[in-house]
């Protein structure tokens, strides 16, 4: 009677017979597949606002923001260098804007976020309504819509942009138009958007002017300080976040987009955060204020002490702790939308 064949001669065999027709054994790679918690190649970064600004500058000599189209320095999570990410699904990265100069308008299906970090008095347009920027400011481009910048500051205006370039990459999704003109026509008065929407109250009749995304496009930071300074004084201070507000859309409550979560919080003098991991990576952006945080995930672990305008990312599933001696305030962004309209969202908080 003959010997059974090698099964591993065998299994080496029928891969290579089967490689033409473009198939693969689901056994060799289940467990990366499926893996018994998240894995993700990104790791924890901090990108110090004094080491980074250097470059910034050196680019606006470098090309203009005609040129450039957007003159932006990506922040490239180390994990993934080479991908324009920051997270396998979040796109970041700071963009310089010098006097008299114009980003030209055009307009692309990923939503994009500004988070102003440096300099006050340049300007975007969305939709045909302008907005003054200043530090600690949201502003949201809805997906689809015409949007320029344009500066009539004395100085370097730099913010911090946020999209969801990687997902919508995925889906292969991606569509981009230029505008006809450099700049579009502005056809509403500042404060419109806010004046509408902004004041827990909406026009009698009404739509949803940029679907699932939020009707305001400015979110100031002076009312987002006073709300957490108000709550820091006269409500109890979270263990883990400390004083944290998540943005709103005032249409639905829900995020103000789809695919892009933002919070601000205020960490009070002293405190000493516990630590939390949730499947939604985040970026964190130095509003006021310095602290440290501390990130850990299986034998990894990282500390970076940061300072106003500094930006780090926690990736999905690594436990952080933030603590700041004399407190800070900090914006933050992550896909935690995408998460929970697939069932996915997880987060642990930890004793």
């Amino acid at each position: 009677m003959n010997a059974p064949d090698n099964p591993l001669l065998v299994r080496q065999q029928l891969y290579r017979d089967m490689d033409p027709l473009h198939l693969t054994p689901l056994w060799e790679v289940l467990h990366a597949l499926v893996p018994p918690e998240p894995a993700t190649p990104c790791v924890p970064a901090h990108w110090k606002y004094d080491e980074v600004r250097p470059f910034l500058m050196r680019s606006g000599q470098a090309i203009t923001a005609q040129e450039a189209v957007r003159r932006v320095l990506i922040l490239e999570n180390p994990g993934l260098r080479g991908q324009s990410a920051v997270t396998r699904s979040l796109y970041a990265g700071l963009q310089l804007i010098l006097p008299g100069e114009v980003a030209p308008s055009h307009r692309h299906t990923q939503s994009a976020l500004r988070f102003i970090v440096e300099g006050r008095g340049a300007y975007t347009a969305v939709d045909g309504e302008r907005t003054t920027m200043h530090p600690g400011d949201f502003i949201i481009t809805p997906s689809w819509t015409f949007h320029d910048h344009g500066s009539d500051a004395d100085g370097p205006v730099v913010w911090l942009d946020g999209l969801d370039i990687p997902i919508v990459r995925f889906f292969d999704a991606g569509f981009a138009e230029n505008d006809a003109s450099r700049s579009q026509q502005v056809t509403r008065s500042e404060g419109t958007s806010l004046a509408r929407y902004g004041h827990n109250m909406v026009p009698v009749r009404h739509d949803a002017p940029f679907g699932a995304t939020s009707p305001i496009f400015s979110y100031p930071y002076d009312r987002s300080r006073e709300a957490l300074e108000r709550l820091e004084r006269d409500a109890p201070v979270d263990e883990w976040d400390g004083v944290k507000l998540r943005y709103v859309n005032p249409l639905t409550g829900g995020y103000p987009m789809p695919t892009m979560a933002t919070f601000m919080q205020k960490l009070p003098a002293g405190f000493a955060g516990k630590g939390w991991r949730q499947t939604d990576g985040a970026i964190y952006s130095v509003v006021e204020g310095s602290g440290t945080v501390e990130v850990e995930a299986g034998d990894g672990r990282w500390r970076f002490d940061f300072s106003p305008r500094d930006h780090f990312v926690i990736p999905s599933w690594h436990t952080a702790r933030l603590s700041s001696p004399g407190g800070c305030v900090l914006f933050s962004y992550s896909d935690r939308p995408v998460h929970h309209a697939l069932g996915l969202h997880k987060e642990e908080r930890l004793s």
